[in-house]
């Protein structure tokens, strides 16, 4: 049976949660073109199958913060995910700050080993400086799956450099989440 992959692509076209935004980029545009990169990529291997948040790149999850939170994740719950990659774009008031991180709500756990793996895939794909593995047991997503999940923060949309990157390199960023997880399950690329 495939692995089953569910990409939440993180937040809300408009309104509600509507994401970071820098250089003239939105969050919600580049982690919708990301995660979609990121299906074709699971579902044209045989050995995942992959479902995503939105569909298209103007789907509503719901009307507030919380309500995107809990559709995201009881889509994953429903299905039933085996693991849950939720993808962002990070920002920050200081535009010196870059890189990428990945969250996990636990240490030494399979999302904090899938982590790992996913993060030098992209670093290594990408070239984006490695800011680690990051525990935050507070965040929504990592808290309520019920399979091991973990939070990408692709890069700084606040940074220029970072923000090149997230404009020219997205199917890069999702072929670093693939290496990862390729990584992650000791498999070799088709």
């Amino acid at each position: 049976m495939p692995i089953r992959v569910f990409i939440d692509q993180g937040h809300n076209p408009s309104g509600a949660n509507a994401g970071a935004e820098g250089y003239g980029l939105r969050e919600q545009d580049i982690t919708y073109a990301v995660g979609m990169d990121l299906a074709r990529l699971l579902n044209g291997d045989p050995r995942f199958t992959a479902r995503v948040s939105r569909t298209t790149p103007t789907e509503s999850l719901g009307a507030s913060n919380a309500a995107s939170l809990q559709r995201r994740v009881y889509l994953a719950n429903s299905w039933p995910a085996d693991y849950f990659v939720s993808i962002h774009c990070n920002a920050n008031t200081n535009p010196a700050i870059n890189g990428t991180e990945v969250y996990v709500y636990q240490q030494n756990t399979q999302a904090y080993w899938l982590a790992q793996h996913v993060l030098g895939g992209i670093v290594e794909e990408v070239g984006t400086r490695d800011n680690g593995v990051r525990l935050n047991p507070t965040l929504y997503v990592l808290r309520r799956t019920a399979m091991p999940a973990i939070l990408v923060e692709l890069a700084y949309l606040t940074n220029g450099g970072d923000a090149l990157k997230l404009r020219d390199e997205q199917p890069a960023f999702a072929q670093g989440i693939y290496s990862g997880l390729l990584g992650y399950f000791g498999m070799a690329p088709l």
